[in-house]
């Protein structure tokens, strides 16, 4: 893996956290998080992506 694929790759754990922090407060919508996360996932191409 190189440092640009660890960056992301610790760049989209910290999203995902975060969207599922804001989903489990309800200040999102299931909806929003789906759209969020795909958003996040496109952006960084995690390896290791959440399922």
């Amino acid at each position: 893996m190189s440092q640009t694929q660890i960056a992301n790759e610790v760049k989209y754990r910290m999203a995902y956290a975060f969207l599922r922090k804001l989903l489990a407060q309800g200040l999102i919508t299931d909806a929003e998080f789906e759209v969020a996360h795909r958003y996040t996932a496109e952006r960084y191409k995690p390896l290791l992506k959440a399922v």
